[in-house]
């Protein structure tokens, strides 16, 4: 009988590790969250938004495959360094940010392709649509800061269709192009910090 109690305290806590998720939280002032779409054709424009955050679930501390990623950003924020311009983007034209206050990114899965390279899939939302797109991730790491923090960093890229989340405001200019591309490529640095 002793012997029967001693396997299942050990399958216990076996079943517990194997369960456990290691928490995660976004350190916004070491992460960014750019844009860039084409302007006219010939050049590019950027910009990024100022606030964001979220949760991140990973069953190790240095593997991140199949993570449980929640990621919200502040759409209201976004900034191009132009006052005007960053005015056009939070009208209807655009993000409508009075309407639609949060652009939402929901995990469904991540698949790690190879050494430091995984795919990230979810639901992207972003004013009244939420379509899946697949985001490319480079992880950078996993270190322990100089104050005991466990910290892991990715850089991530995309590319999404405006059109598809009826941004659709468009003009063209006389050669036949779009002043602004309807492809927004995403370029995103991202620090983690452990939870305590």
């Amino acid at each position: 009988m002793k012997t029967v109690k001693v396997m299942l305290a050990v399958l216990f806590l076996f079943s517990s590790a194997s369960f456990s998720q290691v928490k995660w939280n976004f350190d916004n002032a070491h992460s960014s969250v750019i844009f860039h779409v084409k302007h006219m054709v010939i050049s590019e424009v950027s910009g990024y938004f100022k606030e964001f955050g979220g949760s991140v679930e990973s069953k190790k501390e240095d593997d991140f495959t199949n993570a449980k990623i929640d990621f919200t950003i502040k759409a209201g924020t976004v900034t191009t360094d132009n006052e005007k311009r960053d005015a056009h983007l939070r009208s209807d034209d655009f993000f409508n940010t009075e309407k639609f206050p949060e652009i939402k990114f929901v995990g469904k899965s991540m698949k790690k392709i190879s050494k430091g390279k995984y795919v990230l899939t979810g639901d992207f939302t972003m004013r009244d649509v939420t379509k899946e797109i697949k985001l490319d991730v480079e992880y950078n790491g996993t270190v322990k800061d100089p104050w005991g923090m466990t910290r892991a960093g990715f850089h991530i890229t995309g590319q999404v269709n405006r059109f598809d989340y009826n941004l659709k405001w468009n003009s063209v200019i006389e050669a036949g192009g779009a002043v602004v591309s309807k492809d927004v490529k995403l370029d995103c640095n991202i620090e983690i910090v452990k939870a305590k």
